[in-house]
């Protein structure tokens, strides 16, 4: 008996829309409101052998009360996107427990081993504030940052709602939210907390920073592509009583105190149909949810994702506390259905970063082109530690292999996405380390340290850019005040024939350009990137690009699940088998496997890079697929720069 479809077809019969859809797409999916009324039509038509006699068995044996689940009937969302989120509410806690009574019935050993954490909150806060107290006080910087988490937990007791945190980098943004996060739960009795970043490498970061102040067993790292999707999945037998197998049973639905995942993680699971993404989102109900960098969310899907946040927020009980230098213009306004009301954690944050001005600007040749000659001249005139910072992966490669034999430099590094990130990894934290020896030191990147990595140079150079990754370039210079007011040095130039990734992101530098072309000191004004942002958002992008809303209003799940991406780029994962011993040992352990299991998966994320498919199809003779679906890279990798061949022209990465 298709169960599916005939408790489907019994819920619609109920006038039950939103168990209906649920329990139709437990096993295959949520499906768009037309496949659902094809599965359940036959049912409302009495067109079904035996339905009744199977209806009338069921309410016998479990004693079951139609007129009760009648009155369910009655509650009403606010409108069908509302609905659209109740629907996936429900189909979380189905599907999760569909999930583990199943486990518990085959697996019993997982069962047991499963994390039953409960956010200690006081514990937490005490220890939080333990290792605020060890800090210096000492110094301007030092004190405003305690001022500024002064303010903000003065609303730490304000009821569940949406927040923002403003702040100029370097002010201490991971640990004043969280010190917000856990005084604002116990407030309002909410039972986890979720961080939620834009860049793997910021969540290595951030958790090492939690996992030092709490222990390692209480926060839960969560990164994406872990190929949850995977129908081949075979369950191996594992010692399920050690942290880190636990650890990866919480991951399938996020049962944890502590949670750290990047946005594509979250976001991309909470438009998606399927029940191995969608099985943690019941339990993101009464949580805190912060969003670090948030100024990195795409803005072609900017109306859906924030209406998405808003049905959450009503339906189930979540605070979201979105944290920037760079504070985007989310609220709803004339022509735009932003959110209603975000309540600022700090009153005057305007005043914030006048104290906090660090960096000069100056533009390099009025921001007419410059060619890379005259670029590579600018940059040696400087007898410090210099960071230049690009685009696209092609500028920042070609640039540093024009500065690589210039011995002016102690050392020079490359960074981009044609490292894999243990390569990047390991660079940024030979790059932190050098800076704090004062040693003088070159880097040529690309805009990923622009979110989370502390970097403090003395001077900084960037490519033309978005307003967002303008002052988000310059929190990488003189961050932490050494310098005295000024005393960094943020030079913008134009290379020639240096591209941009797309056409949103070039429109949106050249609105940039134009706004500051006549006037650099507007970089120093808190205000102008709100005002900067409403106008790119009404001028040159669609917010909902993809019709999403209109596919969510009409419940069509499995056409929100096809249109919603965090990143759109149609690119591959490519394995780097050259880059160390361990990633040769790793791809020789794991390459004859039938099935490869979530470990291997995520073992492998280490030395994954995101090509796109024209360089597989140039590089043929390097890229070889494994019987079992690893895409591997044969080819030379350089221990400066990563993946030995010529930039493709069709690189429009950012990163």
């Amino acid at each position: 008996m298709p169960h599916a479809s005939w408790g489907a077809g019994y819920t619609r019969i109920l006038k039950l829309l939103e168990a209906s859809l649920t329990i139709d797409g437990h096993h295959k999916g949520i499906p768009n409101r037309s496949h659902w009324k094809e599965d359940t039509d036959c049912f409302t038509l009495n067109e079904v052998d035996g339905f009744e006699e199977v209806i009338s068995t069921l309410k016998e044996d479990i004693k079951l009360d139609e007129s009760k689940i009648r009155d369910l009937s009655k509650f009403k969302a606010g409108n069908l996107l509302e609905t659209d989120v109740f629907v996936r509410y429900l189909f979380s806690a189905l599907t999760d427990a569909d999930w583990l009574d199943t486990e518990a019935h085959f697996h019993i050993e997982k069962t047991k081993a499963r994390p039953t954490l409960e956010l200690p909150v006081d514990i937490m806060i005490e220890k939080l504030e333990q290792d605020l107290n060890r800090k210096s006080i000492e110094g301007e910087i030092n004190n405003l940052r305690n001022w500024a988490r002064e303010r903000v937990l003065e609303k730490a007791g304000h009821p569940v709602g949406f927040y923002s945190l403003a702040l100029p980098t370097g002010m201490g943004k991971t640990l004043t939210s969280l010190a917000w996060a856990l005084r604002h739960a116990k407030s309002n009795l909410l039972q986890r907390i979720v961080i939620v970043l834009p860049y793997i490498n910021i969540i290595d970061q951030t958790a090492q920073i939690l996992k030092n102040l709490f222990g390692e067993e209480w926060v839960l790292e969560h990164h994406s592509s872990y190929n949850e999707d995977s129908e081949k999945e075979i369950s191996e037998a594992g010692d399920y009583a050690s942290l880190e197998e636990k650890k990866k049973l919480a991951c399938e639905n996020w049962d944890y105190p502590i949670i750290i995942t990047t946005t594509v993680q979250f976001f991309e699971s909470m438009f998606s149909n399927r029940s191995s993404k969608c099985r943690k989102i019941h339990n993101l109900a009464k949580s805190v949810v912060i969003f670090d960098e948030v100024q990195t969310l795409p803005k072609e899907v900017l109306l859906p994702t924030l209406d998405m946040l808003k049905g959450m927020q009503k339906i189930m009980d979540i605070s979201f506390l979105f944290c920037t230098a760079t504070q985007p213009a989310f609220e709803k306004r004339k022509g735009f259905d932003g959110i209603e009301a975000i309540t600022p954690l700090i009153d005057n944050p305007k005043r914030l970063y006048e104290l906090t001005r660090r960096v000069e600007y100056k533009l390099l040749n009025e921001l007419n082109s410059v060619q890379i000659e005259d670029l590579k001249n600018e940059v040696l005139k400087n007898n410090t530690s210099v960071l230049v910072i690009f685009n696209t992966k092609k500028a920042a490669l070609e640039f540093y292999e024009t500065m690589r034999a210039c011995g002016v430099w102690e050392l020079k590094y490359h960074l981009s996405t044609l490292m894999c990130p243990q390569h990047r990894k390991t660079v940024i934290s030979s790059v932190r380390d050098n800076l704090l020896n004062n040693k003088k030191i070159l880097v040529v990147s690309t805009q990923l340290i622009e979110a989370g990595v502390d970097f403090d140079f003395s001077v900084v150079y960037r490519a033309m850019a978005p307003l967002e990754a303008v002052i988000q370039s310059a929190g990488r210079c003189n961050r932490e005040g050494k310098l005295g007011e000024l005393g960094g040095k943020v030079t913008l130039f134009n290379l020639e024939g240096s591209g941009m990734p797309d056409k949103t992101y070039s429109a949106c530098a050249g609105h940039a350009e134009e706004l500051i072309k006549d006037n650099l000191a507007r970089l120093h004004d808190h205000d102008f990137y709100n005002e900067y942002y409403t106008q790119i958002i009404n001028l040159y992008v669609d917010a909902d690009k993809y019709n999403i809303q209109s596919a969510r209003d009409n419940l069509n799940f499995k056409t929100v699940n096809d249109s919603y991406r965090i990143i759109r780029n149609a690119t591959e994962s490519l394995f780097i088998y050259n880059y160390s011993a361990e990633s040769k040992a790793l791809l020789h352990s794991i390459e004859h496997k039938e099935y490869l299991s979530k470990d291997d998966y995520r073992k492998m994320q280490s030395y994954i890079v995101q090509v796109y498919k024209p360089f597989i199809n140039q590089n043929q003779e390097a890229c070889v697929r494994t019987k079992n679906g690893i895409l591997v890279w044969y080819g030379s990798y350089d221990k400066a720069t990563g993946i030995s061949s010529a930039p493709m022209e069709a690189d429009n990465l950012i990163i």
